[in-house]
Order: structure tokens, then C-alpha cells, then sequence
């Protein structure tokens, strides 16, 4: 089974209502990801031929538990080589995302990427969270380090609109307890096990930490 087939298979089967072109993108995400991963190491050699589920699969988690309404903006910190941030613009082409990464050349993968795939819905700048001046209805990303650490660099990052859902999705593995109960932050935790089969989702969570009305 071709990368591409499974890529489309796995996804329209959690996703229904991807249209073709969002398969398409999804299928041409993949080859770019293998092809950028020869020249940059974005994502671990040995994990690319589960890049699907791992990567893709996986970042969707947040699709599974939001979804962005149209004209919001969300912010990907740490973004690496895209995820979640690339994967979640071609689910939501009428939201604005923004990846932020400290490591050049990794934006110039992600950047790239986005070229390719017309993701016009997708800035991607090479600075650290905390120098980001403007603001956002969301927050993702993909386990950048303890919840304590990361709040503070992206607590002032939102606009306050009141919106229902708006706050942090973090995608987190394992037992996380112990970490949430240190953070102090109020959450919600989402198992991805509830949405998805493969044995991979089974201590795969994506925490949501509201903000504070």
C-alpha cells in the first residue's frame, strides 16, 4: 500500500467530509514531507513511514475535539515542520494560522510546504512564542515542553473574545497528572483513543486549557 492511498484511506475514513481536494493536498503533504525530510531532518527518519498516523493522523486530534469557526486565527508554537499547524490550515482553509518555530530552517520547510500546496490561510515565522505581538482566538501545539513551562509563553497571545472554545489545545502523551496538577491550569483532557483505533492514539491526549472568562 502506497503512502498516498493510506494517507487518503486513513484520513477520509476518520474525516468524511474532506472534499477531494483536501485529500489531494493531504496525499501531496505527504510526498513533500518525504522529500523535504532527505535534505532537513523535520521529522525522525525513522517515524516517516508512519508519517500518517504520527504525524498527520495525529495532529488532526485537534479537529476531532474543535472546530476553528471561519475568520478565527490560531497560533502553532513550536511548531517543527508544520504540526499540527499545516495539517489543521487544509482542514480549515477560512481560518488564518500562524507557525512559529526558533529553528529556521525548519520555517523554510514549512514554508515551502505551504507554497506548494497554495495554503494561503498559512504564515510561518522563524521567532519564539513570546515575541509574537499579535493576537489569537487559539493556540495549538504538539508537545513542546511541561504544560508549566509553555502557559507563560503563550498566556498573553489571546484576543479575549469570548469565544466558547477559545484557549490552548495541546497534544500531549502519557500520564499527565502529575504535570497538570504542577501547571495549576484548569483543563479538559481528550483522549484520542475515543477517536481514533490505531494502538499508536492509546496514551494520546490533547489537553484544553480555557481561558479564564
Amino acid at each position: 500500500m502506497s503512502h498516498s492511498t493510506s494517507i487518503r484511506t486513513l484520513l477520509s475514513g476518520y474525516f468524511p467530509e474532506l472534499t477531494e481536494d483536501q485529500l489531494q493536498k493531504y496525499e501531496r503533504m505527504g510526498e513533500l514531507y518525504q522529500e523535504w525530510n532527505q535534505k532537513i531532518n523535520v521529522i525522525s527518519r525513522k517515524d516517516m513511514e508512519q508519517l500518517g498516523v504520527h504525524h498527520i493522523l495525529h495532529s488532526l486530534g485537534i479537529a476531532k475535539v474543535v472546530r476553528f469557526p471561519e475568520h478565527t486565527a490560531v497560533l502553532d508554537v513550536g511548531t517543527g515542520g508544520g504540526l499540527p499547524g499545516l495539517p489543521l490550515a487544509v482542514m480549515f482553509p477560512e481560518v488564518k494560522f500562524h507557525l512559529v518555530d526558533s529553528i529556521g530552517k525548519k520555517i523554510h520547510v514549512v514554508q515551502e510546504i505551504a507554497r506548494e500546496l497554495h495554503l494561503l490561510n498559512v504564515t510561518a515565522t522563524h521567532t519564539r512564542a513570546e515575541q509574537v505581538r499579535e493576537k489569537y482566538d487559539f493556540v495549538v501545539s504538539r508537545a513542546v515542553t511541561r504544560l508549566a513551562n509553555f502557559w507563560p509563553w503563550v498566556m498573553n497571545s489571546f484576543k479575549k473574545t469570548g469565544l466558547e472554545e477559545e484557549g490552548l489545545y495541546y497534544l500531549k502523551g502519557g500520564d499527565l497528572e502529575e504535570e497538570i496538577a504542577e501547571s495549576g491550569l484548569i483543563t479538559q483532557v481528550y483522549d484520542l483513543q475515543d477517536y481514533f483505533t490505531e494502538e499508536f492514539f492509546q496514551t494520546k491526549k490533547v489537553v484544553y486549557v480555557p481561558l479564564k472568562k
